[in-house]
């Protein structure tokens, strides 16, 4: 069958589709919604807990030298003096004279303009730079178009504050963390002690952070709260230089998004961090980019070298030691770290906006939506579809079904409507595959299995059918 496929390069389009499919919904939408809050429907969270398996496989599972963590979210507030979170973590942010709207001023320079001002390191880029180039280049209010409205930019904490306890006093005052990475720092010698693990090796964790940002409206691509998968990698630089470690983790980031999660390499590319833009303690940062329709995005940092600093800190500020020492040389040290970071919601976007296709199917007069899901990302992995709801078909189809089920295959079963308008809406979920009970089947317990992609069919019984369940098996034409 003839196929003109193009993909969906629309996000206002793309948000309207995961809202109707059951992938992401509006927060709190019955009240209106709340700015930048995103729900996972059914479908969403199955695609958003396969990403977060398959990564946990890469990173923990698939290696021998990473450890996993699950550290809490709310932490001793020492915890982010000492990792300079309460001093420094601001953006620049100005108000509009206009609209009476807050934007971030970085922001909206890399939204209306190519060009950069003298000096520009991003939200470091100092608040009289960003003003003057606000000015000098007529920077207009996104919601207005009005320019030579803004104020001078101010730095504004990115740090939720909340209060624990009953009493509400300045003691009581704790923070939703920002980031997962600094569990795992506090926790570097628990893990290295309880596991009897040599230098080097790592501490894997997925949670969620938060951060009160301004953000831009671009889906679930900004969001106040989302969900880290994060690796903390520590070494002795004495032993191994750290560019060797760096470039392993590196490319090791590189092969999960493009062998594991299979993102396009035509919208990817790796940038490096230029010297303004790195913290003072680190030496080098790579990030992994995604060309999203809004243009480049950040999806991962594939490595970030942030030196003996976060140890240091928290030696520092605690009292306690958070040396290695290494028994054989007798020598005691405070290993530097290199840290592969990765967003989940982000990588999540970047698949749906990645495997959302529209095609014209020969034959048919209306295009065909489908989201082409790599077999191991897909919500459900197959559809079991009754041709009829009569003359024992139901019957057997819920047979299969359910046996299915039993041997851990995430199936879905589909009743309602025509054999062709269930075959649509199960390739708008994304299921690889549909199984179709029919007369024939009565007969001699064989089925026909639909391939999405190709929509290529053929004639199986349920021996071989697991055969079929594979990401290789899916990858092969049925011919």
């Amino acid at each position: 069958m003839s196929l003109q496929e193009k993909r969906v390069n629309n996000l206002e389009e793309l948000a309207k589709f995961c809202n109707h499919k059951g992938f992401i919904f509006q927060g709190s939408a019955i009240y209106g919604g709340l700015a930048n809050t995103w729900d996972y429907g059914p479908l969403g969270v199955e695609l958003k807990n396969n990403i977060r398996q398959l990564w946990w496989k890469h990173w923990v599972y698939d290696r021998d030298d990473i450890h996993g963590l699950d550290s809490a979210i709310l932490m001793n507030p020492k915890v982010w003096e000492a990792s300079g979170h309460v001093a420094s973590f601001s953006d620049p942010l100005v108000d509009s004279k206009s609209s009476k709207k807050r934007y971030r001023a970085d922001k909206l320079i890399e939204q209306f303009t190519d060009e950069r001002p003298n000096g520009w390191a991003g939200e470091k880029t100092p608040p009289e730079v960003l003003y003057q180039f606000l000015i000098d280049k007529n920077i207009p209010d996104p919601e207005t178009g009005e320019t030579n409205c803004w104020t001078m930019p101010r730095m504004f904490n990115l740090m939720f504050k909340t209060k624990q306890g009953v009493l509400e006093d300045e003691a009581s005052e704790i923070y939703l963390r920002p980031e997962t990475a600094q569990g795992i720092f506090v926790n570097f010698k628990n893990v290295q002690r309880a596991m009897r693990q040599k230098i080097p090796f790592g501490i894997a964790q997925v949670g969620k952070a938060f951060r009160n940002e301004i953000t831009p409206g671009n889906f679930t691509f900004r969001t106040r709260e989302f969900e880290q998968m994060e690796v903390e990698y520590f070494f002795d630089p004495a032993q191994t230089p750290w560019r060797t470690i760096f470039e392993e983790l590196r490319d090791y980031s590189w092969k999960f998004i493009t062998e594991i999660i299979k993102l396009d390499p035509n919208n990817l590319r790796l940038r490096d961090h230029e010297p303004n833009e790195l913290s003072h303690y680190s030496k080098a940062t790579t990030d992994i980019e995604y060309k999203f329709p809004f243009g480049w995005g950040e999806l991962c940092a594939a490595g970030a070298y942030r030196g003996a600093f976060d140890l240091t800190q928290h030696q520092n500020y605690s009292g306690k030691d958070m040396e290695y020492h290494n028994q054989l040389e007798d020598r005691k040290y405070i290993p530097h770290v290199i840290e592969p970071s990765f967003g989940l919601d982000r990588l999540v976007l970047a698949v749906l906006v990645d495997c959302f296709y529209i095609e014209s199917v020969e034959g048919s007069t209306e295009p065909r939506k489908v989201m082409k899901f790599p077999y191991a990302l897909a919500p459900y992995k197959l559809a079991v579809l009754p041709l009829m709801e009569k003359d024992g078909l139901a019957e057997l189809a819920q047979k299969v079904y359910k046996n299915l089920r039993s041997q851990g295959i995430y199936c879905v079963y589909d009743d309602k409507g025509s054999i062709g308008k269930r075959y649509r809406r199960q390739d708008e979920n994304g299921t690889p595959w549909c199984l179709t009970v029919d007369y024939q089947s009565l007969e001699d317990n064989t089925f026909t299995l639909r391939h999405r992609d190709t929509l290529q069919q053929v004639r199986i019984n349920l021996k071989t059918l697991t055969e079929y369940l594979t990401p290789k098996a899916f990858d092969q034409s049925l011919t």
